[in-house]
């Protein structure tokens, strides 16, 4: 570790608390700022950061706990029937100090708590007076999915995660020995699962901070057609948007799907229908069998054979896009010998046209089968309470991360499912539905219409976006 480095992560850490909410303490922040490092390609809002947060007295030496199945965030009971054969399901277990070394005394806490939360036979509710509420319903929430869903045979991924401002570069043979005790215990629980413990130092940090979202992308094409200079079809070899939609690792960029469609459904039909176009061994090429991709982009040009596009967003097209990647990253084609092209449709459109935007989301995703409720942002109600909020100093972030991504403080934004969350708690007075089914509230009409409708007065949605902030002793965002 180099010597200067500790100075360049207090620095970085002392600017980003001042962009996030600086009434932390510096450890809170460090904790969280390591949970959206450690879990960077996710692009969690900081709502779901702060979810995962188990924090606190009888914590059982866990600072953080999420999980993921097929790279989407679990806040409740999903529906299990929606998920294919073999899903992913990833599990951070995240202990997060500010000190300036990893130490073996954070394993043997540790080691206890896993015994207890991850022992099936042993009930979570004879742990009420052992660990605190937010660990054992993250527990409780993570044993229901598993179970859920292992006739599915899921492909269960482990992480244990320790961050501090020490050298990981170096572990003492002591700590690496501790943990190879952890991760004996976790197999001992699920024998079948990739078990891995990570450290994240001061460089590790560093590093991840500075990889920054790319929103200016260039794509390699083989045809286009073009009506101007707002407006392009192309046709793109399979392997070109492959690598247009990962980054370095990979990685799908999730950031750069309409946030408002990103929830990938593996099982359903439509995905199985992609799954066997790209498997087939005829002659018919993709785009013959597939509706496409609709890609959002602030401004386009064109050099050779390849239009390079800023502020890209896809709007339509996510099923095809993930199945794309699966059938490309998981089968380790031969891809030099990938032929096969992809049917793109990109309008260039000022940012400043949101309405504009928001319709063309809408309609491009109405002629597919998804579901309403993921079209919730694009409501006019929801563009007016945006409006409303940012004539009080508020940002409304109907469209996930895009304050966060502008820098603008987490206490001055409010997310739909939190703003959903308070209204169902304090006007409807069903707190215990506003806890246990935060994701959902705004996917069922019968509470979306009770949340959000014409008649409700826009002081009243002001109101309850003070209420949950103020609740917070603790200076966090709510669970």
């Amino acid at each position: 570790m180099a010597n200067n480095d500790v100075i360049f992560l207090n620095n970085l850490l002392t600017q980003k608390k001042d962009e996030f909410d600086n009434s932390l303490s510096d450890d809170e922040f460090f904790e969280l700022f390591s949970f959206d490092q450690i879990l960077k390609k996710y692009d969690l809002s900081y709502d779901e950061l702060s979810y995962g947060d188990v924090d606190g007295g009888d914590d059982g030496g866990i600072d953080g706990f999420f999980f993921f199945i097929n790279d989407e965030m679990i806040y409740e009971k999903p529906n299990l029937n929606s998920f294919q054969k073999y899903s992913n399901l990833d599990l951070f277990i995240i202990q997060s100090k500010s000190s300036s070394s990893f130490s073996e005394k954070v394993f043997d806490r540790v080691i206890s708590t896993v015994r207890d939360i991850f022992n099936l036979e042993k009930s979570l509710d004879s742990l009420k007076k052992v660990y605190n509420t937010e660990l054992l319903e993250k527990a409780s929430l993570f044993r229901d999915t598993y179970l859920g869903i292992a006739s599915s045979h899921p492909i269960l991924n482990i992480y244990f995660v320790c961050s501090s401002k020490g050298d990981a570069s170096s572990i003492n043979i002591k700590v690496a020995n501790r943990a190879n005790n952890l991760k004996e215990v976790l197999m001992d629980y699920f024998s079948g699962a990739n078990i891995e413990i990570k450290y994240y130092g001061v460089r590790e940090l560093i590093n991840s901070s500075r990889v920054a979202k790319e929103y200016t992308l260039p794509l390699k094409f083989e045809e286009t057609l073009s009506k101007g200079d707002n407006s392009y079809i192309v046709l793109s070899n399979l392997i070109d948007y492959y690598k247009f939609v990962t980054d370095d690792n990979e990685d799908i960029r999730r950031y750069i799907f309409e946030s408002n469609v990103r929830d990938y459904q593996g099982g359903v039909e439509v995905n199985k229908d992609i799954k066997g176009s790209l498997e087939s061994r005829d002659n018919l090429d993709f785009w013959w069998l597939n509706n496409g991709i609709n890609i959002l982009s602030s401004n386009a040009s064109i050099v050779g054979k390849t239009i390079h596009l800023e502020n890209v967003q896809i709007v339509n097209g996510l099923q095809t896009t993930f199945s794309i990647w699966n059938y490309l990253k998981e089968k380790h084609r031969d891809l030099e010998n990938e032929k096969r092209s992809i049917l793109i449709k990109i309008i260039v459109l000022d940012q400043s046209l949101s309405e504009t935007r928001d319709r063309i989301i809408k309609a491009t995703n109405f002629q597919t089968a998804i579901q309403t409720a993921s079209l919730r942002a694009t409501d006019q109600i929801q563009r007016d309470i945006e409006e409303y909020f940012l004539s009080k100093g508020l940002f409304y972030d109907r469209r996930k991360n895009y304050y966060k991504n502008i820098g603008k403080n987490a206490t001055s934004i409010i997310s739909i499912q939190l703003l959903s969350q308070a209204f169902m708690a304090i006007i409807l007075r069903e707190p215990h539905n506003a806890r246990a089914k935060p994701a959902s509230l705004i996917k069922e009409d019968s509470t979306y219409d009770k949340i959000f409708n014409k008649s409700i007065q826009p002081e009243v949605y002001l109101f309850q976006s003070n209420t949950p902030l103020a609740c917070c002793g603790d200076g966090k965002l709510p669970r």
